[in-house]
């Protein structure tokens, strides 16, 4: 009996490194694809993809009042924003996130938008702009 339940420890033991050991080796520079979560992916590009949507959308969402500050980038099929509001306004951060993404849902209907207050968010948008801008 003693040695059926050390074999059954034996064998829980080597079913948890392995799935340890497994799920620790992800895919790590994910961008976004589908649903996938948010993740730091080198961009690299034999062309730069046209900013312009982007840069458009900034245009318009700095024009709103509440917001101080903006980050924005594309793909082909995506677009992705994050915003800054001033200090008082972030008692009502999802109500301005989803007024600037169903603005922006109207104004680029081929795109999916993503629209996002969070400052990791914003600071990755900001370094991912720079490597844009390096590649021009």
């Amino acid at each position: 009996m003693k040695d059926k339940i050390t074999t059954l420890k034996n064998l829980l033991f080597i079913i948890m490194v392995i799935g340890f050991a497994s799920g620790c080796n992800g895919n790590q520079n994910e961008f976004i694809q589908g649903n996938s979560t948010f993740g730091i992916s080198q961009v690299h590009t034999s062309k730069p993809i046209d900013q312009s949507v982007a840069n458009h959308a900034k245009e318009k969402i700095i024009a709103k009042e509440d917001i101080t500050d903006v980050k924005a980038v594309n793909t082909d099929k995506e677009l992705m924003a994050a915003i800054k509001v001033e200090n008082f306004d972030r008692f009502r951060l999802k109500s301005i996130e989803k007024s600037v993404k169903s603005d922006l849902e109207k104004k680029y209907p081929d795109y999916k938008v993503f629209v996002s207050t969070d400052k990791k968010i914003f600071w990755e948008l900001e370094k991912v702009e720079q490597r844009l801008k390096k590649m021009i």
